[in-house]
C-alpha cells in the first residue's frame, strides 16, 4: 500500500468514525475500537493489534505493537491509557499518540525511531468503567462490571445511584447539620470544603452523592454497579479489603491478562502511565532509607536521577505548569511499573485545571482558599465553558426528613478531563515529549576493538561496549529482578584458538547513559572470532575479528 492510499484510507476511516459520533467528544469503546481497526488496515506492515483478554463486562483490552521489522528484538516503549476508570483523556492521550506517530511514519525522523525501537501502546485498560461517561446516567466510575459486595453486608449492588432530579448524572447532596463537617467556600459558596476545627472553623453540612441510602446503613451509594479497579488491583501496595481492590491482588483478567503478556516482553525499557499519579510535573526525590530495607520503598539513587532528568525534558516539552501534588493509592500500575516490573515507569494525567485567574475587571480577588472546584468554576468561566455544575436546589429527600436538604454542585468527570476541544493540543504535545524520550533509549554498540600480538601465537583482544542512548541500559532496581535481563557479552572463537584470559560469557549491570565499560581477552590461535553484546532493554551489536 502506497502512501498516498494509506492517507485516503486513514482519512476515510475517521471521517467515518467522525459521523457516527454525535457530537465531538471522547471515544466510547466502538469508538476506539473502530480508530484502532483503521490504523491496523492502514499501516498492515507497521502495527499489530491483538486483544490481550476481555473484561468481565465483555470487552476487549486492546494492544497495538508499533514498529519495523523483529519489533520484540528492539528496545521498546510502553503506554498505557484508561489506567483509570474516570480518567477519559488517558485513552485519548495514549490512542492519539499511536495515530500521530502512523500518521507520520513517512517522514525520515519517524522512520528511523520505528527502525530502532518498538512502542507497546494498551489505549484503555478500564473500557467497562470509561462507557459510564457515554451511559444515560453519568458518574465518575473507576470499576469494572464484576458484581461485588463494596459494603460487605452480604447483597451485591444494593445500594446504587439514584439521579433524584432526573439530569442524567450524578452530583452531590448537602444536608444541613450542626455534626455536619462541610461548610460553604467563602470565597466561592457554589463549592463545599470542609471546615478545619484547628482555625475555629466550624462545619455546618454533611455532604453525599446524589442517591438514597437504600440499605439504611447510613452510607450512600457505597454498593452499586462494579466492581473492581484496575489501578488497584496491582501487587504493590495492594489495599487489601478496600472497595475496588478485588478479593486478592491481581483478581482481574485485564490485570491478570496484561502482566502475563508484559512479564515475557523483556525488551520493555520504560513504561509511560497516562493516569492521576504524576512523577513528570515533579519527580520522586531520593530518599537513603528507603531503599536500605529489605522491601524497598523508595526509588534508587540512579533511578530517581533519570526521573529527573525526563521530568525536565517533559517540562520543557509540554510547558504544563502548576501540577498538584499527587500520592500513590496503592494497588496502582505506576508504582507497580517501576517497583514490581523493575523498568522506568513515569506517570502523568496529562492535564489538570489551570490555576485561574482573577478577573480584575469583575473586580475578582486572586483565590486564598485551596479548593480545587472553586478554582475550575473560575476557570471554566474564563474558557466560556457551561453546563458543569449545577445550582444548588431544595429537595425533599427521605433520608433526611424536616432538614434543609439541597442538590446540586460539580459535575463528574470535569476535573479530570478538560472539554474535548482542548485535547487534540494535549496529544500533539505528548506525542512530542514521547518521541523526544524515545531517542533517549538505551543502544548498545561496540568501539574501541583493538589487536595485540604478544608472541607464540597470543592475541590480546580489547574492546568497549558503549550505551549510546541516553538513558541506563536498565534500572537499578531492575538489577534485582529476573524479569530484566542484564548486558550479555559473548565471545565465540573457532576450534583453532583457545582463551587463556577473559570469560566466554559474562553478563554486565547497568551502563549509565552514554557509559561504557572495557572489557579484554587473551586469545591463543588464530582464524576468526565474534562478539556479541547486549540486551534486550538496549539492543544488540555483533563485530568479527581475524586473527
Amino acid at each position: 500500500m502506497n502512501k498516498f492510499t494509506k492517507t485516503i484510507t486513514l482519512m476515510m476511516g475517521l471521517f467515518l468514525l467522525n459521523r457516527e459520533t454525535k457530537a465531538q467528544d471522547y471515544s466510547n469503546h466502538a469508538q476506539l475500537s473502530q480508530r484502532i481497526n483503521v490504523l491496523s488496515k492502514s499501516y498492515p506492515s507497521l502495527v499489530k493489534v491483538k486483544s490481550l483478554t476481555k473484561t468481565f463486562g465483555g470487552k476487549d483490552i486492546w494492544m497495538l505493537t508499533i514498529g519495523a521489522g523483529q519489533t520484540e528484538q528492539k528496545p521498546a516503549t510502553a503506554v498505557f491509557g484508561g489506567v483509570e476508570g474516570s480518567h477519559l483523556l488517558g485513552t485519548e492521550l495514549a490512542i492519539g499518540f499511536a495515530e500521530k506517530l502512523l500518521n507520520a511514519s513517512s517522514q525520515d525522523s519517524v522512520k528511523a525511531i520505528l527502525t530502532k525501537n518498538t512502542f507497546y501502546v494498551f489505549p484503555n485498560m478500564s473500557p467497562d468503567a470509561t462507557e459510564q461517561y457515554f451511559s444515560a446516567l453519568r458518574y465518575a466510575r473507576s470499576a469494572n462490571a464484576r458484581p461485588t459486595d463494596d459494603d460487605r453486608d452480604g447483597k451485591i449492588n444494593e445500594d446504587s445511584f439514584e439521579d433524584l432530579n432526573k439530569d442524567g448524572k450524578i452530583n452531590w447532596i448537602r444536608v444541613e447539620d450542626p455534626t455536619g463537617k462541610y461548610r460553604l467556600n467563602p470565597e466561592d459558596p457554589r463549592s463545599m470544603i470542609l471546615a478545619d476545627p484547628t482555625k475555629g472553623e466550624i462545619g455546618k453540612y454533611q455532604v453525599y452523592s446524589e442517591g438514597i441510602d437504600n440499605d439504611k446503613d447510613g452510607s450512600f451509594n457505597e454498593d452499586g454497579e462494579g466492581g473492581v479497579h484496575f489501578n488497584k488491583n496491582m501487587s504493590y501496595a495492594y489495599p487489601n479489603f478496600i472497595p475496588g481492590s478485588g478479593e486478592h491482588m491481581v483478581s482481574e483478567n485485564e490485570n491478570r491478562a496484561l502482566l502475563d503478556h508484559i512479564f515475557e516482553q523483556f525488551n520493555i525499557h520504560t513504561v509511560i502511565t497516562f493516569g492521576p499519579y504524576n512523577n513528570l510535573s515533579s519527580p520522586v526525590a531520593f530518599n537513603a532509607q528507603s531503599v536500605s530495607k529489605r522491601v524497598i520503598s523508595g526509588y534508587y539513587e540512579a533511578d530517581a536521577k533519570t526521573n529527573a532528568h525526563i521530568s525536565e525534558l517533559y517540562n520543557k516539552i509540554t510547558g504544563l505548569k502548576d501540577a498538584p501534588k499527587t500520592s500513590s493509592t496503592g494497588g496502582d500500575f505506576a508504582n507497580w511499573a517501576y517497583f514490581h516490573y523493575g523498568r522506568n515507569s513515569f506517570s502523568t494525567p496529562g492535564w489538570w485545571v489551570p490555576k485561574a485567574k482573577a478577573d480584575t475587571a469583575k473586580k475578582e480577588k486572586d483565590f486564598k482558599i485551596e479548593d480545587q472546584v472553586a478554582n475550575y468554576l473560575r476557570w471554566a468561566q474564563s474558557e466560556k465553558i457551561e453546563n458543569n455544575f449545577v445550582s444548588w436546589r431544595k429537595i425533599d429527600h427521605p433520608d433526611f426528613p424536616g432538614k434543609n436538604v439541597e442538590l446540586g454542585g460539580i459535575d463528574p468527570f470535569v476535573l479530570l478531563n478538560p472539554p474535548f476541544r482542548m485535547v487534540e493540543g494535549l496529544v500533539k504535545k505528548h506525542y512530542d515529549f514521547i518521541f523526544s524520550l524515545s531517542k533517549k533509549s538505551p543502544a548498545i554498540d561496540i568501539i574501541n576493538v583493538q589487536k595485540e600480538a604478544l608472541g607464540d601465537g597470543i592475541t590480546r583482544i580489547t574492546a568497549t561496549i558503549i550505551n549510546n542512548g541516553l538513558m541506563a541500559t536498565q534500572t537499578k532496581v531492575g538489577e534485582r529482578s529476573y524479569w530484566v535481563k542484564k548486558i550479555s557479552v559473548k565471545l565465540t572463537h573457532t576450534g583453532n584458538q583457545k582463551i587463556i584470559s577473559g570469560r566466554k560469557n559474562q553478563v554486565l549491570d547497568a551502563i549509565e547513559g552514554q557509559g561504557n565499560r572495557t572489557l579484554s581477552w587473551l586469545i591463543k590461535g588464530s582464524g576468526k572470532l565474534s562478539i556479541d553484546a547486549g540486551s534486550p532493554t538496549s539492543g544488540s551489536k555483533t563485530i568479527e575479528l581475524s586473527l
